[in-house]
């Protein structure tokens, strides 16, 4: 192999790598919420959130008339 046919290689695969660089800053950018937040955090809203058991009777005795 000749050097210039190596640094030609050697190019290509730095372009190939900047453009595979760009490509996943891109996807990041894009997975980022409006608040640079991930879109799957915790809804702000506790009537919202799936995870809370609502169906718990309260135990607690208080002396209304």
């Amino acid at each position: 192999m000749s050097i210039t046919f190596q640094k030609r290689q050697k190019e290509m695969k730095r372009q190939e790598k900047q453009k595979e660089k760009a490509q996943r800053r891109a996807e990041k950018k894009l997975a980022k919420g409006k608040d640079g937040e991930t879109p799957n955090t915790t809804p702000l809203d506790p009537a919202l959130d799936p995870t809370i058991d609502w169906s718990h009777n309260n135990e607690l005795d208080l002396d209304r008339p």
